[in-house]
């Protein structure tokens, strides 16, 4: 009789856990700490206030679109977390918001950023986070930095090319948002 009432129990419990360790590899189990830890970057004057400052291209442009595939956004960066070489799930190396009406910004994603340089002196693979490796983008890139790793996480606004995708579809970029550099962070001392 015990048997009878263990067996089922147990498959439960195999099942539950094996579901349980699927969803979590996927990272996004995680998504729900870093909402509430990026909360309250919402207002604008308090990502500012925790140093992060406007990051422009180095054509001036601060929204950061590719016609046919959607927009980024604008970006405002943390530069001493981009430097550091070392990835926090909680404190983003940048935050990125979409131009609304009337100039307000709304956070829509956030974008773990880490220099290679930085990265590989300590590790033997490139980053990956939430169950997701980071995109590379090399020298000579249109911001003038230096070769970096990234990862994007639209965790304030959908995304339909998905949670970690680069670009998208859903964002754009409004005329007369994009050359403000009046706050612009500076990345590379």
């Amino acid at each position: 009789m015990l048997r009878k009432l263990l067996v089922p129990l147990f498959v439960a419990a195999v099942c539950g856990t094996t579901a349980t360790v699927a969803y979590a590899s996927t990272g996004h189990g995680d998504l729900g700490r870093v909402k509430h830890a990026t909360a309250t970057y919402h207002t604008l004057s308090v990502a500012q206030a925790a140093g992060y400052g406007l990051l422009v291209d180095v054509s001036g442009i601060a929204c950061i679109d590719m016609p046919g595939m959607g927009a980024m956004g604008i970006h405002y960066v943390k530069g001493s977390l981009v430097g550091d070489g070392a990835i926090d799930p909680l404190t983003p190396e940048a935050l990125v918001y979409e131009p609304g009406e009337a100039g307000h910004l709304h956070l829509v994603a956030l974008e773990y950023v880490v220099f290679q340089d930085a990265w590989d002196a300590q590790h033997s693979a490139p980053p990956s986070l939430f169950g997701q490796q980071f995109n590379f983008t090399p020298g000579g890139n249109r911001y003038g930095l230096p070769p970096f790793y990234s990862l994007h996480a639209w965790v304030w606004k959908h995304n339909p090319a998905g949670t970690f995708a680069m670009w998208n579809p859903e964002v754009s970029c409004t005329p007369g948002d994009q050359h403000d550099d009046q706050h612009g962070a500076h990345l590379h001392g």
